[in-house]
């Protein structure tokens, strides 16, 4: 890793994350009856929550909306719940406002179009494995894990190796 990309990573302490393909391996699951339903990483949860231990606030960001990213994002007590999100650089602006950090401070998960304005504004840009070859083009990191199978967990380590709490987290369950 670059001194230029851990002084990046050095900085943040916002993790705003897009649902589908991030979140979610991307499939959207619509039952008979019509209610969308979504499977998420628990690895990725975690995740979340040792980002929060850590002291880091977290985000969702997308441009649709379901009931169960709402239930998800509740679960995980993430900090800002932004969906139905168009364009997303006018949620992204509001939810630093609300939590009081610069875009410097922000890291970004994305990996689709409607993410590369979000992702060329961000202090450390990232995206997953399988995300469009279109936004890897805008990404400081994209992940090995895919989405929805533990790219976000991959992220929150790298974040907290690099700003030196991993350690301490891990003593903290030990």
């Amino acid at each position: 890793m670059t001194d230029k990309l851990k002084t990046k990573i050095k900085k943040i302490k916002l993790l705003i994350m897009d649902v589908d393909g991030v979140l979610t391996n991307g499939e959207i699951i619509i039952d008979g009856h019509g209610k969308e339903t979504k499977q998420f990483n628990v690895y990725d949860g975690f995740g979340v929550v040792l980002l929060h231990h850590a002291g880091l606030k977290t985000a969702v960001l997308s441009a649709r909306s379901a009931d169960a990213v709402t239930t998800r994002a509740v679960d995980l007590k993430i900090s800002k719940i932004c969906q139905d999100a168009k364009p997303k650089t006018t949620a992204y602006a509001e939810i630093l406002q609300s939590l009081n950090v610069t875009d410097e401070q922000t890291c970004f998960i994305g990996d689709d179009l409607p993410d590369i304005c979000v992702l060329k504004k961000v202090g450390f840009a990232v995206t997953v494995s399988n995300a469009r070859a279109e936004v890897k083009k805008h990404a400081d990191y994209i992940t090995k894990k895919e989405g929805g199978r533990g790219a976000v967990r991959e992220l929150v380590e790298l974040i907290l190796k690099t700003q030196g709490k991993w350690n301490g987290i891990v003593k903290s369950y030990s």
